[in-house]
């Protein structure tokens, strides 16, 4: 597949994960008004049996480990055998003249800023991306075609962005035409500078999610230890019919005094052979739909789930630490505030599943009169900390603005995970905000329940706030106002706040 890649420095780059550095094309098949360049991207054969997270933007593996190119028509990657994670590929550049058997190509153009994330434009598909001190972004795409699992056809391009054209304020956008409206991967590399004291985390060596992702896939399975490497990357699905949640639809509507509450967690209530369910559905949203009637048995009429965002199960075991052999399956380490558990769906069948079968369990548990609390980390995330950071999104991206930090631009612990995320800057409560706005809208829950609520009470410095503006937010947005709103009033920094938790007589 063609594609129009903008220049640097006046140069065609083709800048991809299978090459050990940006690699200067020596042959044009055309050049667009704009200074753009057709290229033949990078075609990923599905014999190779790679999964499209790891053939597309690789883990934390190298998936080349010798590029040989050549100033003629053929660049040759010659490497060792897959089961290593090395490729082979090759990069032909066809003559002008033979423009007839080239694949359709797409075009890019500035794009716009709002809204954050992905949007589909009439121009076409529509990233936008914050970041106030990085210095160069870069789009990663990859066009994958998942036929079996573990086996994709992928092509992989870069954009890198142009901050006099695909920059607005600290916003940076650019627009796809002809991109397919689902199946593709994406994230972005960033760099900025590089001084640590200053509280940059800027590694261009990483693709990062976008934080405005509504679905993030990763490994399919829960727990696979098989695939404990997976990189996780966002993606879209404009092609899917709105969630039909019926003519007669209501929610419960309950008066917080007459809440009788099911703590629970999605997978562990069904994922044990004794629920007698079937073993796609063990441990997912559907198996909650099947206990339904177990639940209305105890008498409750409101269950909160423990987390229900994207998380990686298997962080800990990414590297040698004391508790390498553990899973994690509560989920207190979100990746993305936006995306529901991809592995909580049935039968590994990935973020786009998950979205609508979350949305069943939900529109289920409603027609019970059985309502839905999320139990909501927005406190810390899962990049944990300098000693052994886990960097996926936020640090890469932007760490001086998601993060609060000392004066020394090291990071400030008060949830006890290694991180806390700066709640109270503009841009981070925003974030929150647009995330719990979107999980009330687009999902329909009830209410949430916030783990470590004393964070949001903090300023940007980590000193309490006795008016905190994202929980003033909270209290008074016309869509959140109407929610069950839950506080854990104290931190991991010691601020106690039970019986004074600001609440704007909510």
């Amino acid at each position: 597949m063609d594609a129009f890649l903008c220049s640097h420095n006046g140069n065609p780059i083709l800048n991809s994960p299978f090459f050990n550095s940006k690699t200067e094309l020596t042959h044009l098949t055309s050049r667009t008004p704009a200074g753009c360049y057709s290229i033949r991207s990078l075609s990923i054969f599905s014999s190779m049996r790679l999964r499209s997270s790891k053939s597309v933007f690789g883990s934390n593996e190298t998936l080349l480990n010798s590029t040989q190119i050549k100033k003629h028509d053929r660049v040759e990657c010659n490497a060792a055998n897959v089961s290593d994670h090395l490729v082979q590929a090759n990069v032909i550049e066809e003559e002008a003249t033979q423009s007839s058997e080239i694949s359709p190509s797409f075009k890019v153009s500035a794009g716009q800023g709002f809204p954050l994330g992905v949007s589909e434009t009439e121009r076409g598909i529509n990233f936008a991306l914050f970041s106030q001190h990085a210095s160069v972004v870069t789009l990663c795409l990859s066009i994958s075609e998942r036929k079996t699992l573990g086996e994709v056809d992928a092509e992989v391009v870069e954009l890198p962005l142009d901050p006099s054209v695909n920059k607005t304020g600290d916003v940076w956008h650019i627009c796809v035409e002809d991109l397919p409206r689902h199946s593709v991967l994406y994230g972005y590399r960033l760099d900025g500078p590089r001084e640590w004291q200053q509280g940059h985390r800027f590694d261009s060596s990483i693709v990062l999610i976008d934080p405005y992702a509504k679905q993030v896939e990763g490994r399919r399975y829960f727990g696979d230890a098989g695939n404990k490497m997976s990189k996780f990357l966002g993606t879209y699905d404009f092609t899917s019919l709105p969630f039909d949640w019926g003519d007669n639809y209501l929610q419960p509507s309950i008066p917080e005094k007459d809440l009788v509450i099911y703590e629970m967690n999605v997978r562990a209530f069904t994922a044990d052979e004794s629920s007698g369910l079937d073993p796609d559905i063990r441990g997912s949203y559907l198996g909650v739909i099947e206990k339904i009637p177990h639940l209305l048995g105890l008498g409750i009429n409101a269950v909160e789930l423990l987390p229900v965002f994207e998380f990686d199960e298997l962080e800990l075991q990414r590297h040698p630490n004391p508790r390498d052999h553990m899973i994690n399956t509560w989920g207190y380490s979100t990746i993305n505030f936006f995306a529901p558990m991809s592995r909580y769906a049935s039968a590994g069948v990935g973020p786009v599943a998950a979205q609508r079968e979350f949305k069943q369990m939900v529109k289920a548990l409603h027609a019970s009169g059985i309502e839905v609390i999320l139990d909501v980390v927005y406190n810390h995330t899962n990049e944990a900390d300098d000693v052994i950071p886990y960097t996926t999104s936020f640090r890469g991206i932007d760490n001086k603005v998601y993060y609060m930090l000392d004066v020394n631009g090291q990071y400030l612990n008060f949830s006890g995970c290694g991180n806390t995320l700066n709640c109270n800057h503009p841009v981070v409560m925003e974030l929150i905000l647009d995330s719990l706005r979107h999980w009330v809208i687009e999902y329909h829950v009830d209410g949430f329940r916030f783990d470590l609520a004393s964070v949001l009470c903090r300023g940007t410095d980590g000193s309490p706030l006795n008016a905190p503006p994202l929980i003033k937010a909270i209290a008074k947005d016309d869509i959140l106002s109407k929610c069950k709103i839950i506080a854990e009033p104290w931190d991991c920094g010691g601020l106690y706040l039970v019986g004074s938790f600001p609440n704007w007589d909510r």
